[in-house]
């Protein structure tokens, strides 16, 4: 009896499975197919889109380098170079639309303000698209009528093109924010005193840089590279975590005051409930705005915040480049960029940082095996950030982390790229002009 009972236990699941996965087997393999796009398009876009614009940088996109040579007496403060970048912001930004994206692959171009130093012999560059040469030039000119600005040769291709080799050797990094975008870095308006009668006692990092980077002797290069890319507020969300932390800091629960009760609802749930804690807390607040509950360091905050979003930005990306030959080269030089970089630190507001994942210095692990190849790991990111820094790639290309590129405003960016005069910055190795000369009516070649 129990045999049989097993048995027809047995044979009813069998059925059952049958009827179960038959059907379901046949949907399977007929209509296996219809989820394949919905897999595949993400990958197919990405490799379209790469493609088209690989194909917009090598026939249309022409990036050309000046250099700028400025004169010994600069009579114009820091903020002449904040109205240069807000100029240079509304000429260059130029997004494409949809057909420009997904048909010709075109991009919105972006620009590098370049300052080295090759055996002392320092120079400022910028680097931009020949179809807004003339803009940026007349932007420049426009502040500083003195300056003599000619197209050059890229300095990048005059050293091999494989280091690291046998005869040279590099250090590099790229940067990043500490904290979130909305929070500024230190800018000029702290360490610049217009009102200084006397030049010489003005504060500025750049002329420190400066001072450093002559000290740089024969066979050393160092290379500092700023990236910028315009942006506005529409194509960015920046802008509105700019103004969330703002309302945080400032102690504005808008979700809150959103989902406030009406006032006659309130008075109603008083008189038949009476007074509680809930709503005594309220009144008290209501009372007091937010603005005399923060404390002057939170009110000094807000404010730094509210002025970086009100200005136009860049998507930045920053890095330094130290290489020399082998028999000259000193890691400890490396230096030169951390100090420039860590003027700009303020502990409640903003910093740059070295990128641990670009840095060309790679920690052992605890692994032992790893560390087998740990030399070919530092050699492979040497290559990278070289190779990035010659193409003037984002440090993950082709691919976007929002880690790799911040938003620096107009303001933040004059205050690390700006000429200074032979009084603030009396370094011989940079390439001044020594007589006044208008703009020519062409921009020259070398």
């Amino acid at each position: 009896m129990l045999s049989e009972t097993l048995s027809f236990y047995k044979t009813a699941a069998e059925t059952i499975s049958k009827l179960a996965v038959g059907p379901l087997w046949q949907i399977i393999t007929n209509w296996w197919w219809v989820v394949l796009p919905f897999l595949l398009i993400k990958p197919f876009l990405y490799l379209w889109l790469w493609r088209k614009v690989e194909n917009w940088l090598i026939t249309i996109y022409k990036p050309l380098l000046f250099e700028i040579k400025i004169p010994k007496e600069i009579v114009k403060p820091i903020r002449a170079m904040e109205e240069v970048m807000n100029s240079i912001h509304s000429v260059v930004y130029h997004p494409p639309n949809w057909w420009e994206k997904w048909i010709d692959g075109q991009v919105q171009t972006s620009l590098s303000f370049e300052i080295i130093s090759v055996g002392g012999d320092i120079r400022f560059f910028i680097r931009v698209h020949e179809a807004y040469v003339e803009a940026v030039r007349a932007a420049i000119y426009g502040q500083y009528p003195d300056v003599e600005i000619t197209l050059v040769d890229d300095y990048t291709k005059k050293v091999p093109q494989d280091i690291p080799n046998k005869d040279w050797d590099l250090w590099a990094a790229d940067y990043v924010l500490l904290k979130e975008d909305a929070y500024p870095i230190l800018t000029y308006k702290k360490f610049e005193k217009e009102q200084e009668p006397v030049e010489e006692k003005r504060v500025d990092p750049v002329s420190l840089l400066l001072e450093a980077l002559a000290e740089m002797g024969p066979g050393e290069q160092f290379w500092i590279q700023m990236g910028a890319s315009p942006l506005t507020d529409i194509e960015s969300d920046w802008i509105e975590k700019g103004k969330e932390l703002r309302d945080k800091l400032a102690k504005r629960d808008v979700e809150k005051r959103s989902q406030q009760k009406p006032i006659l609802l309130e008075a109603a749930e008083i008189l038949i409930k009476g007074k509680t804690e809930e709503t005594k807390k309220p009144e008290i607040e209501r009372l007091i705005p937010p603005e005399m509950r923060m404390t002057p360091g939170e009110r000094e905050i807000v404010a730094a915040v509210e002025e970086k979003i009100s200005k136009p930005a860049f998507a930045t990306n920053i890095r330094f480049v130290y290489l020399g030959k082998r028999d000259v080269f000193r890691k400890a030089k490396l230096r030169l960029a951390f100090t420039f970089f860590g003027s700009f630190y303020t502990h409640n507001l903003n910093a740059l940082i070295p990128f641990g994942k670009t840095l060309t210095k790679i920690p052992k692990e605890w692994f032992f095996p790893i560390n087998i190849v740990h030399p070919r790991r530092v050699y492979l990111r040497q290559r990278k950030i070289f190779r990035n820094y010659v193409s003037r790639f984002s440090p993950f290309f082709p691919l976007v982390r929002s880690k790799s590129k911040f938003m620096l405003n107009i303001e933040e960016l004059a205050s690390l790229y700006h000429f200074p005069s032979w009084q603030v910055a009396p370094v011989p190795g940079v390439s001044r002009i020594e007589a006044k000369k208008k703009a020519p009516p062409e921009l020259p070649k070398e």
